[in-house]
Formats: structure tokens, C-alpha cells, sequence
């Protein structure tokens, strides 16, 4: 039985569900993000919901729920997702890559006349020069704005960082969803420390005798809830206005640490992706389109073969049906159909594996 494409990967991932889950090798903080997430919201709803619902408003829980609802779906959503993992060169283009062909070099495997690919190559992006990077382990020229993370060992699409705390890349595919993400979970975390403090507060007040410390004695898991509400809210608080201010001028985390579009040797250096209207560029980023991935996890290894197979077998027995002339033959639609199937496949193979 053929192996499937997830089942040979050669990146450092997890597949779950047949191909259908991917993740990255380490996904143990992911389950701490995913226990803390489930366990402060828990403590919320069966120790605060029931006394704020009926001293304050009964939508309190309700809204706590819906933003922990949105919190998970886009939780999952850039977990779960190909990021924008680019395909490895394969067969005949690795070997054109890897040995720098040209056309006084030979490509096949018995020639001996070898040397290494140039690393770099120029292409002008709306007027700004570019560089695309060529990639040893993929045996690719990056696109602009791809890197290859160390931890996946892939190559990503607007590569922005690995997140241990997604358990994932965070890429062309997914970022929207992370920074959706981060702006619900930093609601959710000042809606529990708001609401929280407001819970002891309240007990704190309603007899003459009783004071905060008692309050805070009578439900120490509202305290434990504010705490933990308290220290996330800053670096989650912190986190969406950086993505804020990255998305606002259409950058990516490795792109503004590397300084990519600052000031060089006294030269401007002008983002090419930008549109420099700051609702725009959010726009093309949280509202743009869901790309397909290039994976194809589920399909047969060799489906792509055997599918150029079948169509030459079946061109080979038209040609070679002796009760017609070449004539008869040519004007079968039979065999243009056939060779139609055939450019297509051969197109997906190109656009599969041609990543330049």
C-alpha cells in the first residue's frame, strides 16, 4: 500500500488525524498554554459566574464564554494549520539546483561537473530590490519574505516566528489566526481580571464587618484567577500592540528583528509591501484571502506518477491501434484528451515543486 505525503515528510512535524493536524515537534508548551487557558476560565465559571450573574448582569458568564469560544477556535486554527511550509525541491530540479546548472553543465547523475548554486539572486519588488535566498535543506530559492525555521526544519512562507506557545509556525497561512488570537486572549484575560477583583470587591462590601482580606479568604480562587490574569495580561497586553504595529505597516517579527527595511549606511530603505495607509495594510492582512496549502499531505506519494503513467499508456495504445492511420489517429478527441490530462498534471508538478 502507498504511503501517504504526511506519512514521509521530511520536515520535524507531527501529523495527527491522517495529515489532517500538523504541528511542530515540541508541542509541550502548548499543552501549558492550553491547561492555563482552560484552567483560569473553569475556576471563573464555577467559582465567580454564579454570584456575578446574579448580583450584576446574567451576560457576564455569557460574554466570558464567547471570547474564550473565539480564543480556542483561533487557538487551534494557528495550531493545527500548515503555516505556509513551502515543498523541497525534488528529483531533477534538486540535482539543477544543487549543481548549478546551466547550459554547459550537465544535470544528469553521471556527470561529475559540479559546483555550488549562488546563495543569493536579485528580483525588483515594486521597485525595491530583494534578495531571494537560496535554501540548502530545501534545495530552493525562498520567495521574498520565506525563511527556513530551525525548529520545523522547513522552509515558511512570510515566515514571522516559531511560537512554542501555539506549538506551530506562524506564517502566510496562519498569522491572521494568531493575531486574532492574541487579541481575544488579551480581552478574555482583562475581562476575568477585571471581573475577578470585581467579585472580591463586592463580598468585601457587603457587611459592615467584613474587609478584603476576608473577601479574598472567603474565594481564594477569584485570587487565584486575578493573579494569574494579572502577570498574562502584560505580555499578551504588550504582544498585540507589537502585531498591531507590525500589521499596521504590513512587517513581519523577522523582518523587524533583522532590521530588513531600516536604515542602511545612510540609505533609505522603502518597504515594498507596504501601501503606508495603516487600515489598508491591516486589511490585506486580516481580511485577505485563505491560501491553499502546497502540501498536499493526503495524497499518494506517487499519484502523480501513476497519473502519468496511466495517460501515457493510453496515448501509446491509440498511436499504436493499427486499424487506424496517423491522420485517423490525430483526429480522435480521445487522444488530445489525454494529452490535455497530461499538461495538466505536468503544470501541477511544476507549481508543486517550482518554488523560485
Amino acid at each position: 500500500m502507498s504511503k501517504k505525503r504526511w506519512q514521509v515528510f521530511p520536515g520535524k512535524n507531527r501529523f495527527f488525524c491522517g495529515g489532517r493536524i500538523l504541528m511542530a515537534k515540541q508541542i509541550n508548551v502548548f499543552f501549558v498554554t492550553l491547561v492555563l487557558l482552560l484552567g483560569v476560565c473553569t475556576l471563573f465559571f464555577i467559582f465567580d459566574s454564579q454570584y456575578l450573574c446574579a448580583q450584576v448582569h446574567w451576560t457576564v458568564p455569557v460574554i466570558a464564554g464567547v471570547l474564550l469560544a473565539f480564543t480556542l477556535l483561533f487557538l487551534f486554527r494557528t495550531s493545527f494549520s500548515d503555516p505556509g511550509i513551502l515543498p523541497r525541491a525534488s528529483g531533477d530540479e534538486a540535482l539543477f539546483n544543487d549543481r548549478g546548472a546551466d547550459n554547459n553543465v550537465d544535470i544528469h547523475e553521471n556527470s561529475t561537473q559540479t559546483r555550488n548554486p549562488p546563495r543569493t539572486k536579485d528580483v525588483l519588488v515594486r521597485g525595491e530590490t530583494v534578495k531571494l535566498k537560496y535554501c540548502f535543506t530545501c534545495k530552493i530559492f525562498r520567495p521574498p519574505r520565506a525563511s527556513h525555521c530551525s525548529m520545523c526544519d522547513n522552509c515558511i512562507e512570510r515566515f514571522d516566528h516559531h511560537c512554542p506557545w501555539v506549538g506551530n509556525c506562524v506564517g502566510k497561512r496562519n498569522y491572521k489566526y494568531f493575531y486574532l488570537m492574541i487579541f481575544t486572549i488579551t480581552l478574555l484575560c482583562i475581562y476575568i481580571l477585571t471581573f475577578s477583583i470585581a467579585h472580591i470587591v463586592m463580598l468585601s462590601q457587603e457587611k459592615e464587618e467584613s474587609t478584603l482580606i476576608t473577601a479574598m479568604s472567603e474565594t481564594p480562587a477569584s485570587v487565584i484567577e486575578a493573579l494569574i490574569a494579572f502577570f498574562a495580561v502584560w505580555s499578551v497586553l504588550g504582544l498585540a500592540g507589537f502585531h498591531s504595529y507590525l500589521a499596521g505597516t504590513n512587517q513581519t517579527t523577522n523582518e523587524e528583528i533583522k532590521g530588513s527595511w531600516a536604515q542602511r549606511h545612510g540609505e533609505v530603505v522603502r518597504n515594498p509591501y507596504t501601501t503606508k495607509n495603516c487600515c489598508t495594510n491591516f486589511s490585506k492582512i486580516l481580511c485577505g484571502p485563505a491560501y491553499n496549502s502546497l502540501l498536499r499531505l493526503r495524497e499518494d506519494k506517487n499519484q502523480e506518477k501513476r497519473d502519468m503513467d496511466e495517460v501515457r499508456k493510453k496515448i501509446e495504445k491509440l498511436l499504436l491501434d493499427r486499424e487506424h492511420n496517423l491522420s485517423q489517429t490525430l483526429k480522435n478527441p480521445e487522444i488530445w484528451n489525454c494529452c490535455y490530462d497530461g499538461m495538466l498534471i505536468l503544470c501541477g508538478q511544476w507549481l508543486y515543486s517550482s518554488r523560485a
